[in-house]
């Protein structure tokens, strides 16, 4: 955030700007959905100075996958799982493609 930009963080993905109520709003279910996610440990969200549980837009979106996979009909804890071994597979896949490029850039010639 700067002078040019107070609210340069309500562009941030991470920014825990949404309340409990208006993230089950936005994602059209219930509070009691929000926590058993958390439970899950899929997501967790932030506190308030308050107390109050508080989602970012990244957060938001995992939670908006699991609720797709509960509507299709599976489990809460599985969908969770899923979604946690989707996350996984895809850090595996970037280190891998990054330790590809790595061993496929030519080497610095050697010192005499």
């Amino acid at each position: 955030m700067t002078a040019d930009d107070p609210f340069g963080r309500l562009d941030d993905d991470d920014f825990p700007a949404y309340t409990m109520g208006r993230a089950a709003d936005m994602l059209g279910t219930t509070q009691s959905f929000l926590r058993t996610i958390g439970e899950h440990r899929l997501i967790t969200p932030l506190r308030s100075p308050g107390g109050h549980r508080r989602y970012s837009r990244y957060q938001l979106r995992i939670a908006a996958r699991a609720r797709e996979l509960v509507d299709q009909g599976t489990p809460i804890e599985a969908a969770c799982r899923i979604i946690i071994l989707e996350d996984q597979l895809e850090e595996a896949k970037r280190i891998n493609a990054e330790y590809r490029r790595t061993a496929q850039s030519p080497s610095p010639p050697a010192a005499a």
